[in-house]
């Protein structure tokens, strides 16, 4: 599996943000927009935490399994693994819906906010977007815990 790469989620974003702001528009053109959901930023933000809470835990089991610690409980190769693809997963999955809601915001940011309902539309976007770099924040953070030291053999 190949690292993940910032230049990646950032391709994978600006289309997203592309894509999002073409499909809105196209639907604001009929007289509705679809609605961004508050739940959105919540999910994404519980994600991250998940993210963030298990890099913690491998860093520690990590270390003291380098330093010896007596009575130091190791990580089994397989956990690691899959933590790894939950990651990396979630972090292009979040560039994704993150660019959706991008697009969606700069919508309803340069429209005219007539009402209150689009003015919460425009901040349950931003704030998706938002959780949305701090998922691939996680993610990033827990690839590099538990990527392998070199070996020189």
């Amino acid at each position: 599996m190949k690292q993940l790469r910032f230049r990646v989620l950032g391709g994978l974003f600006l289309v997203a943000v592309v894509l999002g702001w073409a499909g809105a528009r196209m639907w604001d053109s009929l007289g509705t927009l679809p609605g961004v959901p508050a739940a959105a930023p919540i999910v994404l933000g519980l994600i991250a935490v998940v993210l963030a809470a298990a890099a913690l835990s491998l860093r520690a089991r990590l270390r003291a399994q380098r330093e010896r610690r007596p009575g130091a409980k190791g990580v089994d190769p397989l956990v690691a693994a899959r933590a790894v693809v939950f990651g990396h997963a979630s972090a292009l999955v979040a560039a994704l819906v993150a660019g959706l809601y991008g697009g969606v915001g700069i919508l309803l940011l340069t429209s005219p906010i007539d009402t209150p309902a689009r003015h919460d539309q425009a901040v349950y976007a931003g704030l998706s977007v938002l959780t949305g770099i701090a998922v691939c924040a996680a993610a990033m953070w827990l690839e590099r815990i538990c990527r392998l030291p070199e070996d020189d053999s």
